[in-house]
């Protein structure tokens, strides 16, 4: 079975503080990540909305990674032997990303109508996470076409219900079922308070797992809110690996270790 990958996805929880950004990689290292994804976006680029009188911009504002700090965050990932990951939002940024040698790139929900910006992903880019939320089934169908036209390429699709918390009624697994038609490369985005979810999906053949991570709920914004903490990963690190020895394929035959059982035992009962 191939390795399930755990994503931390710190976003902007650190608030543009890399101080605080060093301590939730270490966090979400220590306890079982894979990857720790954030957010690439430039404030400049945000078109007109309700975030400008409601103060989100300024917190975007504030939040907004700078150059500079890529390279503290690439390297405290190294420092920790986890993937760095981040989303991008438009083509500029690509080109911006493309300059710091990574290999990986993520697709966010709001983002899957934006064929332009996934197929530079796809040309620029080894390994291709595209989160399914906020879509419309034509819009799905499109990126299913993708992936089948660049075999060559890593393309994990992955199943998201865009809604912050997420219900469990609103999960909706049966879709990651659906994806599973047209690719094995299939991962889970998950929004729900806990962890259930996400156990879930790696019970269902997700290869990739992705939930918000915080070291404190308590922390600003709805994102640290409604994130795990280190203890759920934990708990996620510890399904993950129980569920990989668990599938790894015996075949359907007698196994050595019913030996005991199959000579010594059979048939004490009976006649």
């Amino acid at each position: 079975m191939e390795k399930i990958k755990l994503i931390a996805e710190i976003g902007w929880n650190h608030m543009g503080k890399m101080s605080l950004a060093k301590k939730m990689i270490k966090a979400a290292a220590e306890s079982g990540a894979d990857i720790c994804k954030f957010q690439t976006w430039n404030v400049k680029n945000l078109k007109s909305g309700p975030w400008d009188n409601d103060g989100r911009r300024k917190i975007y504002d504030k939040a907004q990674l700078k150059n500079k700090d890529y390279k503290v965050l690439i390297q405290e990932c190294k420092k920790n032997n986890v993937e760095f990951l981040t989303s991008v939002f438009n083509t500029a940024d690509i080109e911006h990303l493309k300059k710091l040698k990574l290999k990986n790139i993520k697709i966010p929900s709001h983002e899957i109508y934006n064929l332009d910006l996934i197929n530079l992903a796809i040309r620029k880019f080894n390994v291709i996470y595209i989160s399914l939320g906020a879509a419309k089934l034509s819009e799905i169908k499109k990126i299913f076409k993708l992936t089948k036209k660049n075999k060559k390429k890593k393309i994990f699709l992955m199943h998201c219900v865009s809604s912050y918390p997420l219900l469990e009624e609103n999960v909706n697994l049966p879709k990651l079922e659906y994806i599973k038609k047209f690719t094995d490369k299939i991962g889970y985005s998950g929004h729900t308070k806990g962890i259930e979810d996400a156990i879930a999906a790696m019970s269902m053949g997700a290869k990739v797992v992705e939930k918000h991570f915080t070291i404190n709920n308590k922390l600003p914004g709805r994102d640290n809110l409604n994130a795990i903490l280190p203890n759920e990963m934990t708990k996620l690190r510890n399904f993950k690996n129980s569920l990989e020895k668990m599938t790894i394929n015996k075949g359907f035959d007698l196994q050595k270790c019913e030996l005991d059982i199959f000579k010594n035992y059979r048939g004490r009962w009976s006649k």
